[in-house]
């Protein structure tokens, strides 16, 4: 572990008594007590995760807003000032080289958060169309501290030491940001996540962060917020139906098969991988969910196998657990078109033994409004 790099909340990690795992080349807690205690917590009250090793780009000058828009398959210059964006960056070939997240702060002025393992493509992308803008990799300067959970706008507002947020978090809708200070550092507050849930993203100097942890989780401990690491991030977002880099998307995998088809603004001139996209093929394998009775969960890698009389292998799953909150195993997987409508039947391989499953809508769980 000594090679990984560690982020600037690593002492507090460990001071809570975390196991660690290499993430994307970070040594990041993959929990603190149970995955189960975390992933409820954040259910029914909230969860403290440290995402610091995320990437981090701002763009300003003339020109920045035609950048993205060249570079990434979203329209991002029609974004109002003070909103976010999800949106992918393709390859030539039409694959998700990454997923991204597009912050608008001013007429030219833009925050692009990305996936630690691909912070030097993401910069590379940008490069390629930067003319008159100027890009600034800001990763290793800044943490990311995600508040996530029913109760997280109350435990961000009743945080000793934030000040002047504006707009104010009440007022501040799903996919936006506000600006303020902590203990006098420049503070960014976006309410964005990856767990289904409410929540908040901050965004600090290194230097600020460890106080900016600790006042965070003194404020949300009579509230129920606990320290959450990877493993319940991951089975949250998998309820969520969230993809993740790596496993529903690759530069292997279309936008339109993961089913964000919706993301690409195809009526763009130009982006990275438009015409691969307008020449590929309509039978590609698609995204779907499978849901199982049982205990027994499908993994990443498994085989899916038709119903039919002998079944042949039709697709594979690319995540899977047993879903704390449904109680029951939930997978995402790809498959051939035909066998992608909601409630088709087939069955996974679990380590030699067949279960059956049936094609689920995704989310499998959708928080109360």
């Amino acid at each position: 572990m000594s090679d990984l790099r560690t982020t600037a909340l690593h002492d507090r990690h460990a001071a809570l008594g975390a196991s660690f795992t290499d993430f994307g080349g970070w040594s990041m807690p993959v929990r603190y007590t149970s995955d189960l205690a975390e992933h409820h917590a954040v259910r029914n009250a909230a969860g403290l995760f440290d995402i610091s090793h995320m990437a981090e780009f701002t763009l300003a000058g003339p020109g920045a807003a035609a950048v993205l828009d060249d570079a990434l398959a979203g329209r991002i210059s029609t974004m109002k000032i003070g909103k976010a964006k999800y949106s992918l960056l393709l390859s030539d070939a039409g694959g998700v080289v990454d997923d991204v997240i597009v912050y608008r702060r001013g007429d030219e002025h833009f925050l692009v958060i990305s996936n630690a393992g691909n912070r030097a493509l993401v910069a590379a992308a940008l490069d390629r169309y930067l003319g008159d803008a100027e890009i600034a990799d800001i990763s290793d300067d800044v943490s990311l501290i995600a508040v996530q959970g029913p109760r997280a706008r109350e435990i961000v507002e009743a945080t000793a030491g934030i000040d002047g947020v504006t707009p104010a978090l009440a007022e501040l809708g799903y996919y936006a940001w506000a600006a303020g200070t902590f203990a006098g550092a420049d503070l960014f507050v976006a309410r964005t996540g990856y767990t289904g849930e409410d929540g908040f993203e901050l965004l600090v100097p290194n230097a600020a962060a460890p106080a900016l942890w600790d006042a965070l989780l003194a404020a949300g401990k009579p509230l129920g917020l606990v320290p959450a690491g990877l493993a319940a991030r991951d089975t949250l977002r998998l309820e969520a139906g969230m993809p993740l880099h790596g496993h529903e998307l690759s530069d292997a995998i279309l936008p339109a098969q993961a089913g964000l088809g919706r993301v690409v603004a195809s009526d763009k001139d130009s982006f990275i991988g438009k015409d691969a996209l307008a020449a590929a093929p309509s039978d590609l394998p698609v995204l779907v969910g499978l849901a199982a009775e049982g205990r027994r969960a499908g993994r990443a890698g498994y085989a899916v196998y038709s119903a039919a009389e002998g079944g042949e292998p039709v697709g594979e799953i690319t995540s899977g657990a047993l879903s704390p909150t449904l109680g029951h195993p939930v997978a995402m997987a790809f498959v051939t078109p035909d066998l992608a409508e909601p409630g088709t039947a087939l069955f996974i391989d679990v380590r030699g033994t067949r279960i059956p499953a049936a094609v689920a809508a995704l989310p499998f769980y959708r928080r109360n409004a």
